[in-house]
């Protein structure tokens, strides 16, 4: 009998997130798709022949990629453009907002720097660890030689410090960096795929 319950558990656990899944994909299909479909230009109108499931979904999306497109184009890009010119009258506040972008890019830009995940060694005994993102191998232009630059982020936040340190510290690991960062902020919570 408990070899029974434990089975029957077991499929729930099996069972339970896939039905969940596909419960909360159909339900927020439906919602999204009779948001137009309701309308009375599908029921009797014009388009009324045209009125099929996912008609309203793809006219949202469509519509959400033209708006997006358009905003791009048209207000984010200039606006962009004048905030930066505006900025480099203020030094101060332009390194500050320079950098804030830097980082933010760096996560979501299109120019992703955390790449290269690695194992950084902070001790002489080699217990003390952390992981970390090569950011820049050469720092010449820094005055500093045989040394490399590698961000650790902090676990459960936003923040994280750089730490310049000699290259034989560090090693690289085979990891998704993705997974890598996922792992770090959760505090090591996360399970690495």
């Amino acid at each position: 009998m408990k070899k029974l319950i434990r089975y029957f558990l077991q499929g729930i656990l099996y069972i339970a997130p896939i039905a969940v899944t596909i419960y909360v994909f159909v339900v927020a299909f439906i919602w999204l798709d009779g948001l137009l479909r309701n309308l009375e230009i599908f029921k009797k109108g014009p388009f009324s022949e045209y009125s099929f499931p996912g008609i309203g979904l793809l006219i949202i999306v469509i519509t959400i990629t033209i708006v997006g497109f358009l905003g791009q184009r048209f207000i984010t890009t200039p606006i962009s453009n004048a905030f930066e010119r505006l900025l480099k009258r203020a030094p101060l506040i332009k390194v500050i907002y320079s950098s804030v972008k830097d980082l933010l890019s760096a996560f979501v830009g299109k120019e992703r720097k955390f790449e290269k995940p690695v194992l950084v060694t902070l001790d002489k005994e080699g217990i003390l660890e952390r992981l970390g993102f090569i950011t820049a191998t050469d720092l010449a232009d820094l005055g500093i030689e045989e040394k490399i630059a590698v961000y650790l982020p902090s676990s459960y936040g936003v923040l994280g410090e750089l730490y310049i340190v000699p290259s034989e510290n560090v090693k690289p690991i085979d990891a998704n960096s993705a997974d890598v960062m996922k792992f770090i902020v959760s505090g090591g919570v996360t399970k690495v795929k």
